[in-house]
Parts: C-alpha cells; structure tokens; sequence
C-alpha cells in the first residue's frame, strides 16, 4: 500500500529543505509517522571513496549494498529504469503515515510551494502549467493574488501551526 505523499516544491534556494524539515519535525511531534524522499538531479555518494561500502559498491559492482550499524540502515542499489516517488513509498515506506517529497515539480504529486520574494521574482506556480492542479497550498512571504488553493503566510506567528493543521486535515483524515 502506497501511503500519502505530499511534495515541497520551490525554485532554487527558496527554503524547501527547511521547509520539509520543519514540517517533519512538527508532525512528528504529534505522533506522525513522517518519511521523507529527496529529489536529485544529478548522482550522489552517500559513502566516501575508499570505504569498504563504496568498493562493493562500485569496484565489486554489487548491485545493492546495505550498510548496517547499530542505529541505522542504509541502502545503496543500481537502477537501470528510475523509480517514481509513489513506488519509493510503496517498496520502502508502506509504513509510513505521510512521505514527504523535496521537488518533483513536474510530476503531479500534490504540492505544497514555498515561494519566498527575497529568493525568487514569481513563483513556480502558473495556472497555465499542465500539471497547475497538483499545486495545493503555498507557504509564502508576499500576499499571493487569485490562486485556487490556500496561502500560509511567513509573517503569520502561526503560519507552521495552520500548515500542520491543513496537512492532517487534508492528507491524514484518519487520524483526527
């Protein structure tokens, strides 16, 4: 089973990591099971050259290495066809109660944008966009004109409290 998703869009440097991070940590705190996936463009290394995960890696060309330690797990795979985010959640995270996306602009996940002024002119948001009815809410610092979904407001003290709130209402019904 695929839990809900909900993705933080945003242009470059407009406070999306702070964004999720926020937002994790705030519904977590209520007893949420938050998971969370980030969008690259580009490959990573989650393990420095030279350590025995990165040879099984990419000298012995594992296809999957698992790193285990006491507190943590991770896992490295090859793909040759990449996964969406919706089939991320469902192998890896069925048990979660909301994943929570970093990007995905162009897919049609349900968004929530962070559109601050002091980063960016406009925002990503245009009604003309072919996938404009993923946009659901936006987290902003100016008062945004005629869009069909809610604004939470940065200079709001309760801005986080109101998007927490939104969020179970709308992606969470079973829990309130």
């Amino acid at each position: 089973m695929t839990p809900p998703l909900l993705s933080v869009t945003g242009k470059k440097n407009s406070g999306k990591t702070t964004l999720v991070v926020r937002l994790a940590a705030a519904l977590t705190s209520r007893g949420v099971r938050v998971m969370t996936i980030k969008h690259g463009s580009h490959t990573f290394n989650m393990d420095p050259v030279n350590t025995d995960t990165y040879r099984h890696y990419h000298e012995g060309a594992a296809e999957r290495v698992a790193m285990i330690s006491p507190d943590k797990f991770a896992l490295v795979a090859h793909w040759e066809q990449p996964l969406t985010p919706q089939e991320v959640a469902e192998r890896y995270m069925a048990d979660a109660d909301l994943v929570l996306c970093e990007g995905f602009k162009a897919t049609d996940l349900p968004k929530v944008e962070i559109f601050r002024r002091a980063a960016h002119a406009e925002p990503l948001y245009d009604p003309a966009l072919p996938n404009a009815a993923s946009w659901q809410a936006m987290v902003s610092d100016v008062v945004q004109g005629d869009v069909p979904f809610p604004v939470f407001r940065l200079d709001d003290a309760g801005w986080l409290d109101q998007l927490v709130a939104w969020v179970e209402m709308r992606f969470l019904p079973f829990r309130t």
